[in-house]
């Protein structure tokens, strides 16, 4: 009788506590625009090598006002931080597609929510403009 009382309550507890999963959801929501709209003005190709491209990410990021966290030129990644009355966290991945051509991915983060308004990427991707094309023709 005990050991029945025994699976019957492990049972019991097996059940109740698989009801506790939750679901994270999706990182963009279905109100929101889709991950591939997000994704194509978080991205921009230059016609650089990667060592100009990060040297200029970090120049850009600390004229805006960000501090650099973590610069990782053998991955291409770059963390940022801001702090000016509210924290918004940035990180830019740079991949090298052949010879001279640099891809520039950047994620802006305000706490634990995803950024998604372009305007916020227009401004970083127009001043990394201003500063690839100043080290270029320097």
């Amino acid at each position: 009788m005990k050991k029945i009382i025994a699976i019957i309550f492990i049972l019991y507890t097996a059940f109740s506590l698989s009801g506790c999963a939750q679901s994270t959801g999706q990182i963009v929501d279905s109100e929101s625009e889709s991950q591939v709209q997000v994704r194509s003005y978080q991205t921009r190709e230059y016609d650089v090598d990667s060592k100009l491209a990060i040297r200029s990410v970090i120049s850009v990021l600390q004229d805006l006002g960000f501090v650099i966290d973590r610069a990782d030129t053998l991955t291409g990644t770059i963390s940022a931080t801001k702090l000016d009355g509210y924290k918004i966290e940035m990180t830019v991945s740079l991949r090298q597609k052949g010879d001279t051509r640099t891809s520039v991915r950047a994620n802006a983060q305000y706490g634990v929510k995803a950024i998604t308004e372009p305007e916020i990427y227009q401004d970083f991707f127009t001043s990394l403009d201003k500063s690839i094309f100043l080290e270029k023709n320097l």
